[in-house]
């Protein structure tokens, strides 16, 4: 628990420097993939911690990310949050999936605001125009 602070506040700045304007979604991510991780590990072991993490940075990106791209920045940081507890416990231990699902919560919860802000492709947005 010493250095899963630390490592956590390490990761999360290193990710909001390299994806700067995804900035609330990352940090969303980040910690929502540590708490969810935590609660998952004293629950049901490596497999609830996974579980834990992934929907802990879902929930944590959607927050932070803006109205339009919350679906995306949710699948991004469950998914990097799932997938970052699970390999960080295979290197780590149980702190290494801690500092793996924060780290990956936040990278995947900004990438998925960030692709969000590309309209998915192509796709235009179209909400409520008012003609006059």
């Amino acid at each position: 628990m010493r250095l899963t602070l630390p490592s956590l506040a390490l990761g999360l700045l290193i990710c909001q420097g390299a994806l700067a304007g995804d900035g609330t979604t990352a940090i969303g991510g980040g910690l929502g993939g540590v708490l969810g991780n935590v609660v998952g590990q004293q629950i049901g072991g490596s497999t609830g911690a996974a579980i834990g993490a992934g929907v802990g940075g879902a929930a944590g990106s959607a927050v932070g990310a803006r109205k339009g791209n919350r679906t995306e920045a949710a699948l991004g940081g469950g998914l990097g949050s799932a997938g970052g507890s699970l390999i960080g416990g295979r290197l780590g231990g149980s702190t290494g999936s801690t500092v793996g699902a924060g780290l990956g919560g936040a990278a995947g919860g900004a990438i998925g605001n960030h692709l969000g802000d590309n309209d998915g492709g192509g796709k235009k947005k179209r909400r409520h125009r008012h003609h006059r």
